[in-house]
């Protein structure tokens, strides 16, 4: 099995500025404001409807830094080409966040998933968002994570106070799309981008594979360093991501191992199938931990310490319940482990 190499080691695009990548594919980061502070993002050189311009790859989050960045590489890298249209791999805000603000600057449509597109149109709406809830049962993130022990009430306070996050990085989505499809071959400039849409980290995310010439954009689905996070949502608790995300990795694995993953955290990569290894040994060592932790009966709460070994704030928090709850579900769902209900409607997972 291949290692992972990193061609590009020595070399970081400068926030506002390019780098090439490949010919006519160039790489650029825009900070995030979270523990995980940038985002790579992609503009390629297209020939769209007839338009010789640009096309971009994801977004960065709504703010003014993500804002003037983007208007500093329109002033200094477009040749005096226009933007054509705009990629989005996922429905996460840091990928389709500022997608309306460059929809309507260059009057250009939006590509991207539908499942996708519907699901960032609700969660930017004002009944859509990371909802308050309630303890007493009226849904949404607090409610959701006190089922699974998450019960003081500084920390559902904390969450509720969130209600709003991602309609703040995400306040508005365009209002139409073009649906791209699993195994659609998309043509930008002179390439043809195969798209494959992986399930797990999001409902329908869509990475981008240029099978001839050994380029793949990844968006989240294969990262070279950390893992995609995972998470059950208040929308669907007794969801199975995890083995959603599992067997939607095997998909890559028809790539040339030589193949250039452009990755959106992180440096683009060689190593695909390795990669592809270090993750299915990662949730199997995980799974192990979840399944010997549940000699005892368990919660996601409980469950933190297992699996996360640093201090969380709110944020982190929250996709870490998420991927507790995730890695609980995977074992439930199978039979391995078993889930009852206590009086107070908090939920404990112990093996059978």
């Amino acid at each position: 099995m291949e290692k992972i190499y990193y061609p590009l080691e020595d070399t970081l695009p400068e926030l506002g500025h390019l780098q090439e990548v490949a010919k006519g594919v160039f790489w650029l980061r825009m900070p995030l404001p979270f523990a995980l502070d940038h985002i790579n993002l992609w503009l390629l050189r297209d020939c769209f409807e007839g338009k010789e311009g640009w096309t971009i790859v994801d977004c960065g989050i709504t703010s003014d830094v993500t804002k003037q960045a983007w208007e500093t590489i329109f002033t200094n890298y477009l040749e005096g080409l226009p933007i054509v249209r705009v990629v989005a791999t996922h429905m996460h805000p840091d990928h389709i966040g500022l997608a309306h603000w460059l929809c309507e600057k260059w009057q250009v449509p939006l590509w991207m998933s539908m499942t996708d597109f519907l699901m960032a149109k609700w969660l930017s709406s004002k009944e859509g968002g990371l909802n308050l809830g309630s303890v007493a049962g009226g849904g949404g993130s607090a409610d959701h994570f006190y089922k699974h022990g998450l019960t003081e009430e500084e920390d559902l306070q904390k969450i509720r106070a969130r209600a709003d996050h991602y309609s703040s990085l995400v306040p508005q989505v365009p209002l139409r799309f073009r649906r791209v499809m699993d195994g659609e071959e998309v043509l930008i400039g002179n390439r043809l981008w195969r798209a494959i849409s992986g399930y797990g980290h999001s409902p329908e995310h869509l990475s981008f594979a240029c099978i001839q010439d050994q380029i793949m954009i990844s968006g989240d689905m294969m990262l070279p360093r950390i893992s995609t996070n995972i998470s059950v949502y208040d929308a669907e608790p007794d969801a199975d991501p995890l083995g959603l995300f599992l067997d939607s990795i095997a998909k890559f694995e028809f790539l040339d191992p030589k193949t250039l993953v452009l990755p959106s955290h992180g440096k683009p990569f060689q190593g695909l199938h390795h990669r592809i290894g270090q993750l299915r040994e990662h949730h199997e060592a995980r799974l192990k931990e979840t399944f010997d932790a549940c000699q005892e009966p368990i919660t996601a709460k409980k469950l933190l310490p297992v699996l996360f070994h640093r201090k969380l704030d709110t944020h982190q928090m929250t996709f870490a319940m998420g991927e507790a709850i995730a890695h609980l579900n995977y074992l439930w769902r199978r039979g391995t482990i078993k889930r009852q209900s206590d009086e107070h409607g908090v939920l404990w997972f112990s093996q059978k």
